[in-house]
Order: C-alpha cells, then sequence, then structure tokens
C-alpha cells in the first residue's frame, strides 16, 4: 500500500512537472507584443492557436495530477495507517494466543515432572518398606507409614498432572482449531481489503486520467482545425499586398547618341532637366533600395509609398474617430454642466471640472497628434546615390552651354498646405497658404515639380500642397 501511494504520488509529480514545462514552452514561443503584425498571417495564427491549445492540455495534466494527489494519495495514507492499527491488533492477539498457550504447556510439563518424581519416591519407599518388614518391625512401620504417604503424594501429582493434561488439552483444542484460526482470518480479511483498496486506486487513477481525455482531444481537434485554416495563398497575396511599392514598370531606356552634336532642341538639359532625369533613373531601381533601418515608424518612412499613404490614411482616420467620440464626450459633459447651472439639486458643477479638463486636454492632444500626422508626406524623397553623381557631372558639364536655356511650361498652380523646409538638394521650400506653379505631376514617388519664379524651381511633397491643374495641360507632362 505504501509502495503504490509512493509510485502515484512520483507520477503527480511528473505531471506537474510536464504541464509546467508545456506551459513554459507555450508561452516561450508565443507572439510577442513587437510581432502582432504576423496576426494578419493565416499560418501564425494557426500557430497562436496551437500554443493556445498545448496550454490548455497542461491545465488538463495540472487537474490529473490534482486529483490523484487529493482524491487517491490522501486517502490512501489515511487507509495505511488504519492498515497498521489494524494489523498491530491482530497481532498482538496472537501473541497473547501463542502466550497462553506455552504457559499450558510448560504447566503441564511441569505436573508430568512432578508425577514422574512422587511415582518413583513412592516407588523407592514400598521397596525401603518391605526390607524394614523383613528385617526388624519397629522399623518397618515406620518404613510403611512413609511409603503410605510417598503413595498419597504420587496420586495427588496424578490427580494435579491429569489435570492439567485436560486443561492443555483444551486450550490447545481452542488455540488451534478457535483463537489462531480467527485471528489469521482476520489478517486475511485485512489483506483482501487491502488489496481490493489498491485494485480501487488503480480504478480511480485511470478513470481521473479517462477524464481529461475528452478535453485533451477537444485540444487535438482544435490543433487539427487551426492547421487545417492555413491558407498559403492568402498570406502570400498579404505579404505582396503589404510591401507592394505602388510604381508603375519602368519604361525601355532611350538611346542616348553621343556622336551627333548636342542640339538644344533635343536635350534642354537644363538643371532641373538634369534633376529630372536623374529622378528617373532613380526611380526605376527605388523598388530595390535598400530599406532605411534607422527610418522612424512614426512617419511611416520605412514603407513603400502606396504602402505609407496606406498607414497614414488608416491613422488619420482612427484619430478622427477619437476626436469624435471626444468631442461626443465633452459636449455631452458641457450639457451636464448646463443642467447642474439651472437645476443645482440635480448635481454639483464642480464634480465635473476635473474630467471635463481631462476631456479638453485629450482632444488637444488628439488634434496636434491628428496635425503632425496630416502634415508627414505619404512619400519619401529617396534617390540612388549613383545617379545622384551622375546628375552633378552632367549638370555641370552643361551649365556653361545652356545657362539661357527655357524653363519647362507650367501645366497647373498649387497652393501650399503646410510649411515646408527643403533640405535636400533638388527641393523647395515654402510656406503654408503660398501659391506656386507646377511644372511637373507627381509620377507615383510622393513628389510634385513646382516653380516659384524663373530662378526658384525643385520638388515638393504631394501631400503638403492642394493642386489644380489645367484641363488642357492635365497629363500632357512626360517624361523624354
Amino acid at each position: 500500500m505504501e509502495r503504490y501511494t509512493k509510485f502515484l504520488k512520483e507520477r503527480a509529480e511528473i505531471e506537474l512537472s510536464y504541464a509546467k514545462q508545456i506551459r513554459n514552452l507555450s508561452k516561450k514561443y508565443h507572439p510577442k507584443r513587437s510581432r502582432e503584425e504576423d496576426s494578419r498571417y493565416t499560418w501564425c495564427v494557426a500557430f497562436a492557436a496551437t500554443l493556445q491549445q498545448l496550454n490548455e492540455l497542461s491545465a488538463q495534466r495540472e487537474e490529473l495530477a490534482e486529483s490523484l494527489n487529493s482524491q487517491i494519495v490522501s486517502e490512501l495514507s489515511r487507509y495505511t495507517q488504519e492498515l497498521k492499527a489494524e494489523r498491530k491488533t491482530h497481532f498482538q492477539d496472537g501473541r497473547r494466543a501463542q502466550q497462553h498457550i506455552e504457559s499450558s504447556w510448560k504447566q503441564l510439563e511441569s505436573s508430568k515432572r512432578r508425577f514422574e518424581r512422587d511415582c518413583k519416591e513412592a516407588e523407592r519407599a514400598q521397596q525401603a518398606s518391605d526390607r524394614m518388614d523383613l528385617d526388624n518391625k519397629t522399623d518397618g512401620e515406620k518404613a510403611r507409614q512413609a511409603a503410605q504417604q510417598k503413595q498419597q503424594a504420587a496420586e495427588e501429582s496424578r490427580s494435579f498432572y491429569l489435570s492439567s493434561l485436560s486443561r492443555f488439552n483444551q486450550d490447545q483444542q481452542q488455540h488451534y482449531h478457535s483463537l489462531v484460526p480467527v485471528i489469521y482470518q482476520r489478517i486475511q480479511d485485512m489483506e483482501e481489503r487491502r488489496i481490493e483498496r489498491v485494485g480501487d486506486a488503480m480504478r480511480a487513477s485511470a478513470e481521473a486520467e479517462r477524464k481529461v481525455l475528452p478535453e485533451a482531444g477537444r485540444c487535438l481537434d482544435a490543433m487539427m482545425d487551426a492547421a487545417q485554416s492555413i491558407q498559403p495563398r492568402k498570406d502570400t497575396r498579404q505579404v505582396v499586398e503589404l510591401f507592394k511599392s505602388g510604381f508603375d514598370p519602368p519604361g525601355d531606356v532611350d538611346f542616348e547618341d553621343y556622336s551627333a552634336t548636342m542640339r538644344r532642341s533635343i536635350s534642354e538639359s537644363s538643371y532641373l532637366d538634369n534633376r529630372t532625369e536623374g529622378r528617373r533613373h532613380s526611380r526605376k531601381l527605388w523598388p530595390f533600395i535598400r530599406k532605411n533601418k534607422a527610418s522612424s515608424p512614426a512617419d511611416c518612412s520605412n514603407l513603400q509609398p502606396e504602402q505609407r499613404r496606406k498607414k497614414l490614411q488608416s491613422r488619420i482616420e482612427n484619430i478622427s474617430q477619437e476626436i469624435q467620440r471626444e468631442r461626443e464626450q465633452r459636449d455631452a459633459l458641457l450639457k451636464m454642466v448646463q443642467v447642474y447651472q439651472l437645476s443645482p439639486q440635480l448635481g454639483d458643477v464642480d464634480s465635473l471640472e476635473p474630467r471635463l479638463e481631462e476631456v479638453k486636454q485629450s482632444l488637444q492632444r488628439l488634434e496636434e497628434e491628428l496635425h503632425r500626422n496630416q502634415v508627414l508626406p505619404d512619400g519619401s524623397y529617396t534617390e540612388d546615390h549613383s545617379a545622384e553623381l551622375h546628375f552633378k557631372s552632367r549638370s555641370s558639364e552643361f551649365d556653361d552651354d545652356f545657362e539661357d536655356e527655357e524653363p519647362l511650361p507650367s501645366i497647373g498652380t498649387c497652393k501650399s498646405l503646410y510649411p515646408f523646409q527643403g533640405q535636400n538638394e533638388g527641393t523647395l521650400s515654402m510656406v503654408e497658404g503660398e501659391l506656386l506653379s507646377v511644372v511637373e505631376e507627381d509620377k507615383g514617388d510622393g513628389w510634385t515639380r513646382v516653380r516659384r519664379s524663373l530662378d526658384e524651381e525643385g520638388y515638393v511633397p504631394t501631400s503638403y500642397i492642394k493642386v489644380f491643374l489645367d484641363s488642357s495641360a492635365k497629363g500632357a507632362m512626360t517624361y523624354i
């Protein structure tokens, strides 16, 4: 009983250890908050569901260990103590019965030896009496009296021996046919109950494990469903949707005839045209430029232009919804203030001031955040360094010959919505509300070419301006 109880204890400890290791494993591989974007993929969702079900399995193993400890091990430990006490009682009864039969046997042996001794003494006294009768009648009479006494003592010893013998035979009969069989039967009954209790405990432990099998099966079924829910085509399409650049495929590269005489009508290589040419070559290679790891996720500059636009648009919509909720809450509080002012018995106006101030601060913070996101460009002016060097060399080469080149015609106007500080070469700074001429439309990279005067021309973020194109010139400007 103690051995089986110890076995169940160790089994419960193993189950607890297994459950702990499984739970730690599930926690270790559970998606971190920094990788929450992976939840869009079906295989990531399936893996997360599998980890969750694994965690459920560990809970089932813990429940099994708890059942073994609380329902079976504790009961077996208590029953073992009862068996020890009962076993001790039976052994004490057996020792008392053994002591009684041994005492009766000793008494029988003692009476037997006494009877034997008295018989021998009576025989010797009788022989002495017979000899005395022949030799001396006076002494013979004394000898006869002594012999009679010895004979009487022998008769008494015989009676005591017979009594002891009868009593021992009775005790022995009772010992071997009544007392000892009863004791052994009780010990046998106790042993059978112990064995039966071990069997009950085995069935109970198996039943405890059987109870967790349906839950374990449900967890495994959920894991199978999670595996079957994986959709490779959907995941790859989401990757494409997330990382597509938004650029049109590049056109054919034009042949540059260096042997022909350069003509003004063909090249029109002003500083800004060469800038355009450099931008055209760099734009073709832009989708394969390495991402800037130092870009801040706040301005989404680490994303492709199309993705930046979607990200900023989504962020602006969310902030706008929060602003709307805060405004509704503010309006509701203001109405309550008016009601309390008209009817002081309904409530204290001062009690609303902290909450109203909190809503105002939250609203101000959201409006500032909305403005910051609205002024962020949805495109990033990124340029290939080789194209930049190529552009510089060609612009310096042709500056002297084409200083009087005519500027490109305007295709419309635009109004700046936000101030912009052009820090890169080829960009143009502007202030809020400024009117500028549009020279070249946005080609998908997030930048528009504008002109302030004949000497001031450059690129500005498309999201910073509102463009008004001339109907006749709309779509007419193309790359040469």
